[in-house]
């Protein structure tokens, strides 16, 4: 099976640039979740040349205008899961951009800390 992100339609992209596409996730966890992903097909963040790094700021920015735009949110998550071990399970490259919104989750703090439920709201002291 191949790649799900490579030779993906025209009309799937919401935005691209040289380097970048985005398009919505799937599998949204909330209203707007984008990924945004590399033409070329690599695995890891820290295979991006000087170029593709500098490029991914500029769709980062055009898609928060973007989403901006169409839902209204009242924060972001970006993250990225690289290797098996972080739960990258489709090996392109891709960096989520997830729209938050108060009330979507009870209690928002730690953010991306939550990947480790245990240690997400450091906030509470541990005996």
């Amino acid at each position: 099976m191949g790649c799900p992100f490579c030779g993906l339609p025209e009309g799937v992209k919401i935005l691209e640039n040289e380097h970048w596409f985005a398009i919505f996730d799937k599998y949204p966890v909330n209203e707007g979740h984008s990924l945004i992903i590399p033409k070329r097909h690599i695995e890891s963040l820290f295979e991006l040349t000087d170029a593709e790094r500098e490029s991914f700021w500029e769709i980062l920015d055009r898609l928060k205008e973007f989403l901006d735009r169409r839902f209204s949110p009242d924060g972001y998550n970006v993250g990225v899961n690289l290797g098996e071990a972080a739960g990258q399970t489709i090996a392109h490259l891709h960096v989520h951009v997830i729209p938050r919104y108060y009330g979507d989750e009870p209690d928002p703090t730690g953010g991306v800390r939550g990947v480790i439920c245990s240690k997400k709201n450091y906030k509470i002291s541990k005996s």
